[in-house]
């Protein structure tokens, strides 16, 4: 089962990544550990968010074949997950 992490939970996971890796001896960062938060929340929003973009991108496609779709009485969300299969394998995303 895949749980989509809330976006609400980033700021809180992004200080225990932090705190893991300034407590590391081996990590040398030249940055302060408020920057280093920010980075990883950051990166870590933008890895949630890619789920979206493909929807959002899958949603266009699908609308410039709105007509056809409704024409043919196709399935809109058959359609909508095979795409998604689709453009998630051709682009090697992770979701």
């Amino acid at each position: 089962m895949i749980m989509r992490i809330p976006k609400s939970w980033v700021p809180v996971m992004a200080r225990e990544i932090v705190n893991k890796i300034t407590k590391m001896d081996e990590v040398d960062y030249k940055v302060s550990e408020e920057e280093l938060m920010h980075y990883a929340e950051e990166i870590m929003l933008d890895e949630l968010m890619a789920e979206d973009r493909v929807n959002e991108e899958v949603r266009e496609i699908l609308k410039s074949f709105e007509g056809e779709i409704e024409k043919k009485h196709l399935d809109y969300k058959g359609l909508f997950e095979l795409t998604k299969k689709k453009l998630i394998k051709e682009r090697n995303i992770v979701i």
